[in-house]
């Protein structure tokens, strides 16, 4: 059993023996010891970064403590101390023990690069002068319609930066041991000392403080031209939209000041709708000062910005505009909110009828037009002005819902409810108690009316008319075709056929039920599961055999489907 101790390498988190580690330290300790003071930090971060690299190498999911092995490995990749030595006349000879096989990775060398480094990099890792790979990527554009140019981007993006010691020394495919990291150390050491040995540092400031000027007052110049522009065509925009819009309410106002005092049928539209009673030239004056005053100050702004020396409209203009357009607002909300009251609760008054009919009876139902409002049964209007035969102004609407339910009474019975809306249930309940509307039974007929009426001063408020026919178990009927456009029938109770008026219904416990109804109507109705089924897929398609009894008592032999379509057989 050996004792493990925590290591972090290179940013890197390691479990090692503590013999390892101990082997591992005196490596380091004898490599720095090795070392001149010059660069002597950076060289060993980058020595920690590559064992760091070969010791990751070595974990995998069964292994995850480093060993004495592992340490010796890698000494063998990086080479001792004395093994190799760097001279500093021009006899220098290098001993490289590495094991490590010279191959190369792709890097961007941003230190001999002038734009992004990629041509750099594959010149190093292809083995070929950088200027034949950058001429290739100016030329080929031309040829490829500018494919290469994407390609130099998308390298641009994902060839990584060689940035320390051990990354450059793999983008020229040298061996990564402590002989070639210190070298390579030195050898930009070097290059940094000798370029600041001949420099002129007075000159060089003085053209850095120049040249940064200068590019800084370009750049800036560019800069505040475009914003310029830019701040022109928007001031533009502010006043072409602003003066659109002023316009536009001007010539609304006009428009309905002109024909407020007129007959027009859009203006009793209009009132009926306005539970209020306001009038309509003054709440389109309230909307032209609540939307007009701010695209005003919009055109001003505007016109400040293409007019430097634009002189101000005044404080006291400012404030009176400002005091209008609050008390616009404030009018337009009280309005909103009365209008809003005015709606605000629901009410009905119901009307009910027993129907003495026979149990053997059919019962008969037709909706009938008024042929005074209109010709046919299939006119459909939810709002409309109309004159009755007494000249009275009054509002015609077919909004009319008509729906089968089931009841545990004897006999069948009708209920009408007429429903409204109000700013309390009680002026709701006097409004729709205002609605008139008519039907009438004939003996096992039942005469709906297809419209109702209501005095033009009750207003639109909503108003609608429910008709429920509770029907007991038992009872047969049939329905007109006039009873399409009406019927909301839960369809899980009754579901109305509309191919034909002929079809005679009969209510059972929990259903309607069609008795004459074609096959391919009813089925949906009254299809019971009761057999087994089959279900075949082969080459010729599936078929689906069953013993499922159907409502005309018919059984269902096969089902098939294939790409000739749907094959139904029955017994």
């Amino acid at each position: 059993m050996n004792k493990t101790v925590n290591m972090n390498l290179g940013g890197f988190f390691f479990h090692i023996d503590e013999d390892a580690y101990q082997k591992l330290n005196r490596y380091f300790d004898a490599i720095r010891g090795s070392l001149s003071m010059e660069g002597r930090d950076e060289i060993m971060n980058d020595i920690e970064s590559r064992v760091s690299e070969l010791f990751s190498e070595k974990l995998t999911n069964s292994k995850q403590v480093l060993s004495l092995k592992d340490v010796d490995d890698v000494i063998t990749i990086m080479g001792q101390p004395e093994d190799y030595k760097i001279e500093e006349d021009n006899n220098t000879k290098k001993y490289d023990y590495s094991t490590t096989p010279k191959s190369k990775k792709l890097y961007r060398d941003k230190e001999k690069s002038i734009v992004g480094g990629v041509c750099t990099g594959l010149s190093h890792y292809f083995g070929i002068d950088a200027v034949w790979i950058r001429i290739l990527f100016i030329v080929s554009p031309f040829i490829t319609a500018g494919t290469s140019l994407l390609i130099y981007v998308i390298l641009w993006a994902v060839t990584p930066e060689a940035v320390t010691t051990s990354e450059k020394l793999e983008m020229m495919g040298e061996p990564i041991t402590v002989s070639n990291i210190e070298k390579k150390v030195k050898e930009e050491l070097d290059n940094l000392s000798e370029r600041f040995r001949g420099a002129d540092y007075n000159k060089m400031s003085e053209n850095v403080k120049t040249g940064a000027q200068r590019v800084g007052n370009t750049l800036g110049d560019v800069i505040i031209s475009i914003m310029k522009v830019f701040a022109k065509f928007i001031g533009a925009m502010m006043i072409f939209i602003g003066s659109v819009t002023i316009i536009s309410l001007l010539i609304s106002l006009i428009t309905l000041g002109s024909t407020s005092n007129l007959s027009m049928p859009w203006l009793d539209y209009f009132n009926t709708f306005n539970y209020t009673n306001t009038s309509m030239w003054l709440i389109a004056f309230m909307f032209l000062l609540a939307i007009g005053i701010p695209f005003f100050f919009i055109i001003i702004l505007g016109l400040k910005i293409l007019v430097t020396n634009l002189k101000s409209i005044g404080n006291i203009a400012k404030y009176t505009l400002l005091a209008l357009w609050i008390l616009s607002v404030g009018v337009l909300i009280t309005l909103g909110v009365r209008q809003a009251s005015e709606v605000a609760f629901e009410n009905k008054v119901v009307t009910k009828e027993i129907i003495n009919i026979k149990p053997t009876d059919t019962l008969e139902i037709k909706f009938k037009n008024n042929e005074y409002f209109s010709k046919n049964s299939y006119h459909n209007e939810d709002f409309e002005f109309v004159q009755d035969s007494l000249g009275r102004d009054v509002i015609y609407s077919n909004d009319i819902n008509f729906e089968v339910l089931p009841t545990d009474e004897r006999l069948p019975y009708i209920q009408v409810e007429k429903e409204s809306n109000g700013k309390s249930f009680s002026e709701a309940k006097q409004r729709a108690s205002n609605i008139e509307y008519k039907f009438k039974i004939e003996g096992n007929k039942i005469i709906l009316d297809n419209y109702f009426l209501t005095e033009v001063k009750n207003k639109f408020r909503g108003q609608e008319v429910m008709i429920y026919l509770y029907l007991p178990k038992g009872t047969y009927f049939k329905t007109d075709e006039s009873v399409e456009d009406f019927d909301s029938s839960d369809n899980d109770f009754f579901n109305l056929h509309y191919s034909s008026d002929n079809y005679t219904y009969k209510v059972e416990d929990k259903k309607v039920k069609c008795l004459n109804c074609p096959p391919d109507e009813d089925e949906w109705d009254d299809v019971e599961n009761d057999g087994s089924h089959t279900v075949i897929i082969d080459e010729n398609g599936v078929k689906v055999k069953s013993d499922t009894v159907i409502s005309n008592s018919k059984e269902i032999k096969e089902l098939k489907i294939s790409e000739d379509g749907i094959i139904i057989k029955t017994k």
